[in-house]
């Protein structure tokens, strides 16, 4: 397991978690994620596993839809560092761009069709 480290753009929130070696990614092609064009984690992490430390006032939430999937961003920088998921709610993925030490030009990328959902 290795522990990756990550950020928004102005540092303003930071996010820590395990995992094993990072080797691909997942593009969603739903109404939001689209626009955002963020390579995401191909696996979820559980909400107790992941390490969220944040700049009081620094994390922003928006909902749409049945308001159950919740994407989160930086209220000073805008950039979108992790999402907890529809189909499973207490679980996150994380934007792998803001990974240090990840190149997520460099990875494997899967398309998922939350369109439909």
């Amino acid at each position: 397991m290795t522990t990756y480290n990550g950020s928004c753009h102005c540092g303003d929130i930071r996010f820590s978690f395990e995992h094993d070696e990072i080797t691909g990614g997942l593009h969603c092609n739903c109404s939001i994620c689209i626009r955002k064009g963020a390579l995401m984690s191909d696996f979820t992490i559980p909400a107790k596993d992941l390490q969220i430390d944040a700049k009081p006032g620094a994390l922003a939430l928006y909902k749409f839809g049945s308001g159950v999937a919740k994407h989160y961003f930086c209220k000073q920088c805008g950039i979108y560092p992790f999402n907890e998921t529809l189909r499973m709610p207490g679980h996150f993925r994380v934007n792998l761009g803001c990974i240090d030490r990840v190149d997520p030009f460099s990875l494997e990328s899967k398309v998922f069709d939350g369109k439909s959902l």
